[in-house]
């Protein structure tokens, strides 16, 4: 009996130990496995911030999947897991045109629009997407209106805090019918917002505002004729299905999107937490967002020329000329406006002209 009690002693030993060293192995997982994770923790009694950010582009488009949500993950990381950024697209949380009010009254903490969705909103900003005015790419024109805002910082942008800012750089039409010349857009229904519709009223076209995530189902039905705007509408947007030519205008167009957060809950983060954020903002508008819009432009074009068989078309220079003489005493009203509201236009389109003749000669 005494030899028994000792055997079964034994096993019930070995099992025991052998339970505690599985354990043990468990226990171990997370720290033999967390320098391959990707997600950062934050510090053991860190609070974690959670943000909101609202956008109207769709899930798959490069706003998205190339800045938003790498910027996102390289926040969390670059804080240590303290802040997390979930994003809302394609209007989820917000319509594009009340996503900039929306951040300021905490509907949504962070969100990424066109400041031209509101106009009247941004008075200032508008010389940045004044017509007659080149931009080589959107990498010129990200840099003209990052650098000139920062610079002249308008009251108008002070209720938020402006992560960055980003644009298309120049932009063509996009039409059901050929369009080679002024006379052919006389009465022509064309999506555009902001000064880009006052520009094709004066060109004798009918401007009718809505958002990019209204114009397909617009043109598809015939709402509208055409649509100006980037290129990369024809394929991100799928416009290209619906409309058949292109018309580039190089001189017509330039849009200013907004990454930008809720006032209060910026000044709620603390100043290494903030350093942090404008450090990752930093890096990802040189290497991700001022240039967005250019290899989106160009893959469109092929996309839309090559596999949709629109059509492109080249005004004759004498053509083009007449545009710009048409469209030149846009500028001036829009000094003799700023005067009236009490802003220096002059100023500020002075100094939109000699940022874009510096980064035009550096980003050709």
């Amino acid at each position: 009996m005494k030899k028994l009690w000792f055997v079964n002693g034994r096993r019930r030993f070995a099992r025991a130990t052998g339970i505690f060293l599985l354990l043990l192995a468990v226990a171990a997982l997370p720290a033999l496995t967390g320098c391959s994770s990707n997600t950062a923790a934050p510090a053991k009694g860190q609070q974690v911030v959670e943000l909101k950010l609202a956008h109207f582009f769709p899930s798959t488009h490069p706003a998205e999947k190339d800045l938003i949500l790498p910027w996102a993950k390289a926040i969390e990381e670059a804080t240590n897991g303290q802040v997390k950024i979930t994003s809302y697209p394609q209007e989820t949380l917000l319509k594009a045109d009340a996503i900039y009010d929306g951040v300021v009254n905490g509907i949504a903490d962070m969100g990424l629009s066109c400041f031209s969705y509101t106009r009247g909103r941004f008075p200032a900003l508008e010389a940045f997407e004044l017509p007659g005015v080149t931009y080589n790419n959107s990498k010129v024109a990200s840099k003209v209106a990052w650098e000139g805002i920062k610079q002249l910082n308008p009251k108008e942008v002070q209720d938020t805090r402006l992560m960055m800012v980003l644009t298309t750089g120049s932009g063509d039409l996009f039409t059901k019918v050929p369009v080679q010349k002024k006379e052919d857009l006389k009465g022509l229904e064309i999506r555009a917002t902001g000064l880009s519709a006052k520009t094709l009223q004066a060109l004798g076209a009918n401007p009718v505002a809505m958002p990019q995530s209204d114009a397909y189902e617009a043109l598809s039905k015939g709402v509208v004729k055409g649509n100006l705007g980037p290129v990369e509408v024809l394929q991100g947007w799928k416009q290209a299905e619906v409309t058949r030519y292109i018309t580039k205008t190089p001189f017509l167009y330039n849009t200013l999107f907004f990454v930008t957060m809720n006032l209060d809950r910026w000044n709620s983060l603390s100043p290494e937490t903030q350093r942090a954020i404008e450090k990752v903002n930093e890096e990802f508008f040189e290497k991700v967002a001022m240039g967005l819009w250019d290899k989106q432009n160009e893959d469109a074009l092929k996309y839309a020329v090559d596999e949709q068989g629109m059509e492109l078309l080249t005004l004759q220079k004498e053509e083009a000329d007449r545009w710009i003489t048409t469209i030149k005493p846009i500028q001036d009203e829009y000094v003799a406006n700023m005067k009236d509201k009490g802003i220096e236009g002059r100023e500020i389109l002075d100094k939109v002209e000699e940022l874009a003749g510096k980064y035009n000669a550096e980003y050709k």
